[in-house]
């Protein structure tokens, strides 16, 4: 959680911050957390998977979005120093957590990703659009699996051209001629391993049609610069806050409490006894 020692301990060197910068994305092939501290992620992890698999009224497990709104312990991870540390080179000392997600993409039937960005998902919600997110790799993810794949240096616009698209996580792709997509990189991590992107980064997965689960863990940070403005589709939602100070006017929620308000709005979308 949240440390009072407001001393930071940098985990990004200035080329680390620099390739970021003009690459929009960064692999971190070292551990993001203590083996410990990992593990009992992992854990609550598989505790909330079964959760979400006994329930009827679930989708396919690449949709557990937001589940810190009603699992409070996963903030033992989303603002512990150990990933702020890497955010805070990127976006400053003023960090509010803006979203996370479990995309769990199960053996041989885990549905791609299209390509997309996530800014034209937030767009006209966040003002300005300046969103980091630590994928930190629960599983292995391989290109065997269906591993995250990114355009370097796709982050300059953030809102291209969409077409529907059928039978993936989300309705809509990036209409291929504005993909470069011989450019791709596979983002090959091992188990408490992370890649960091850029919000306007084009990005995407194939299907995991191999044997091995592929799951990651999306944290996403805004700074406190960054206004987050209330829409009716997102009824109850909440940041919070992070690391140093509201700069924007932003309202914050209670880490400590699920978010009833959320959970309220949107209660067939989580699973029951959360």
């Amino acid at each position: 959680m949240l440390s009072d020692d407001t001393t930071t301990r940098a985990r990004l060197s200035p080329a680390d911050v620099d390739l970021f910068t003009q690459q929009g994305y960064l692999l971190r092939n070292e551990p993001v957390f203590a083996p410990d501290h990992f593990k009992g992620l992992q854990d609550h992890f598989e505790s909330m998977l079964a959760a979400w698999l006994r329930d009827p009224r679930m989708r396919s497990p690449e949709h557990m979005d937001s589940p810190h709104f009603f699992s409070p312990k996963l903030f033992d991870w989303l603002l512990h120093d150990d990933v702020l540390d890497l955010v805070e080179p990127l976006i400053g000392p003023d960090i509010a957590l803006f979203a996370s997600h479990f995309i769990c993409k199960p053996p041989a039937v885990g549905k791609r990703v299209p390509w997309h960005e996530d800014s034209a998902i937030w767009k006209g919600r966040l003002v300005p659009m300046q969103v980091v997110t630590v994928w930190l790799a629960i599983d292995p993810s391989t290109p065997e699996n269906g591993c995250m794949r990114v355009i370097p240096g796709s982050h300059g616009h953030g809102y291209s051209d969409y077409d529907d698209v059928e039978g993936a996580v989300f309705r809509q792709e990036i209409k291929p001629s504005q993909v470069p997509d011989d450019t791709a990189v596979d983002c090959v991590l091992r188990p408490n391993e992370a890649s960091l992107h850029d919000g306007r980064l084009i990005h995407g997965s194939a299907a995991n049609t191999g044997a091995m689960r592929r799951c990651g863990f999306t944290m996403r940070y805004i700074p406190t610069t960054t206004k987050v403005i209330d829409t009716a589709a997102q009824a109850g939602y909440q940041v919070y806050l992070a690391r140093g100070r509201d700069r924007a006017g932003n309202r914050y929620g209670d880490p400590s409490k699920p978010n009833q308000a959320w959970f309220d709005a949107h209660k067939d979308g989580f699973p029951v006894g959360h």
